[in-house]
């Protein structure tokens, strides 16, 4: 009961928010189901499940071929998959909510939580030590380990021991470059055990799943019914093989979790829940201040071209690795954070939209068939679609008042007509007289305008407008000081033709 509880409270403040037209994402599935329908095809991928969520819910999902070849079992919204690599938002997220109980911080050394790193050596003498963060960010100076690392799952605590006694060679000095490590998020599972005191399988299941009632979810795998299971797939010399199970182990942390989409998609939805900022309860496992935490990007910043077919033609992403997540700023889609998973036997992929409320998300059963390219399609077929609207951020009073002084000024072609509404900046960038000439030029070029309209705010204290005017338009821009009376500090105006 409690459990259905927070679910409801959970969906309240997305709802609040809701930005997804869910009659426009109707109207697109049967083409998004197309283009994951072919990928599985082309892939050979004997499963696929895939869904949506929006506005704090699974809006849509659709199933694609089958769970086990040998019995035909179709794959459902239900069937279990490993998720590879999407198990480390989970991991982040643990490590952000210790930190948010005050058990350990982000600039904490990873050996003081683990101590057989204390006798590491390190790359050069000007090495820094690991912290937390580094491993995170997979800046810890360990090499690029994928092939390697997908096969560590299940090694046995005991093993992990004697290697991290023994110290690890390094790819560079820590801090200075991103290199994707397995590894590195394998400590950051061993960090949770030590400081929570329990097994990280258990934190996470008690702490992550079990609050949002996913209760299909967890790391030992065997203890799923088989039926419930999609198995493992490799496609090889034209023909599929059964890729052996990989039981929990000291690298469950990288990417061990298995889920179905159903209770997946409540990962997605609590997930997206945490944007915008706001004064809502905070009725989550982890506050919704330490979920954004995982699109704080690290300083290795690179040019990417967005997944799937509309990529070579899109402009570049600004990406970085946030944590548990890749970050990136799109032209056409905003904010993203997403991840792949590879692993033998399953693909998976994720993507969310935090500026809409919305995520996709994909499982296969196939070694290696992440999906990304479909996910990524299908996001930009919502956002053609017109499904994905723009969330309008509140204008403060604070922002309302600065902008009917602007009005003001426009209306009586003097700026001290708001001088008690003007930071001690502004007369002094540009006095009276030469804002008096500015304005006299404006107001004769287009005429009269009507001040009244909206003014779209691009945070607290700053937004733009166009105001109608009699012969054309002009384009404006309002700043704020970061002062308690929060007086214009800058105004912008253009005129515009009609």
């Amino acid at each position: 009961m409690k459990v259905w509880l927070l679910l409801l409270l959970l969906c309240f403040p997305a709802l609040a928010h809701a930005q997804a037209d869910e009659a426009k994402i109707a109207a697109a599935a049967a083409d998004i189901d197309r283009l994951f329908h072919d990928f599985r095809q082309d892939s050979h991928a004997p499963g696929l499940v895939y869904g949506i969520v929006a506005n704090g819910r699974l809006v849509h999902v659709k199933a694609f071929g089958v769970q086990d070849l040998d019995r035909q079992r179709p794959v459902k919204p239900d069937s279990l998959f490993r998720i590879a690599s999407m198990t480390k938002a989970f991991t982040a997220l643990a490590i952000l909510k210790l930190r948010e109980e005050g058990k350990l911080s982000l600039d904490d050394l990873a050996e003081r939580h683990v101590p057989e790193l204390r006798q590491w050596t390190y790359p050069t003498r000007d090495s820094p030590r690991i912290r937390i963060r580094d491993l995170l960010t997979h800046s810890a100076g360990f090499v690029d380990d994928n092939p390697w690392g997908d096969r560590q799952t299940p090694m046995p605590e005991q093993d992990f021991n004697r290697l991290l006694a023994q110290g690890v060679p390094f790819s560079t000095a820590p801090g200075t470059r991103y290199e994707y490590s397995n590894l590195g998020y394998a400590l950051l599972g061993r960090i949770i055990a030590n400081v929570s005191g329990m097994a990280y399988r258990r934190y996470v299941e008690t702490r992550l799943l079990a609050p949002l009632g996913m209760t299909s979810s967890g790391y030992a795998v065997s203890e799923w019914p088989h039926d419930r299971r999609a198995l493992g797939y490799r496609w090889e010399e034209g023909r599929w093989r059964r890729e052996p199970d990989m039981a929990d182990g000291a690298f469950g942390a990288m990417g061990g979790l298995q889920t179905s989409a159903t209770d997946y998609a409540r990962w997605v939805a609590f997930l997206l829940s945490a944007w915008p900022a706001r004064d809502d309860p905070d009725q989550g496992p982890v506050a919704r201040a330490s979920v954004r935490m995982l699109a704080q990007g690290s300083n290795f910043v690179n040019l990417a071209q967005r997944n799937g077919k509309s990529g070579p033609d899109a402009c570049k992403q600004a990406a970085a690795y946030g944590f548990g997540m890749r970050v990136a700023q799109d032209c056409d889609l905003g904010l993203t954070l997403s991840h792949g998973g590879g692993y033998p036997g399953y693909g998976s992929h994720v993507m969310l939209m935090p500026d809409y409320g919305v995520g996709i998300f994909v499982f296969t059963n196939r070694t290696y068939n992440g999906g990304a390219g479909p996910a990524w399609d299908a996001a930009v077929a919502l956002k053609r679609a017109g499904a994905l609207i723009a969330r309008n951020l509140p204008v403060t009073p604070l922002l309302a008042d600065g902008y009917a002084a602007a009005g003001r000024i426009y209306a009586t072609g003097n700026i001290l007509a708001a001088r008690d509404r003007l930071a001690m900046n502004m007369l002094l960038d540009n006095d009276a007289d030469g804002w008096g000439r500015r304005l006299d030029a404006l107001r004769g070029q287009v005429g009269a305008c009507r001040t009244d309209a909206p003014i779209a705010a691009s945070g607290n204290l700053s937004g733009s407008f166009t105001w109608s005017c009699d012969r054309g338009r002009v384009d404006g821009t309002l700043l704020l000081a970061p002062t308690p009376t929060a007086r214009i500090q800058e105004l912008k105006l253009i005129a515009r033709q009609p």
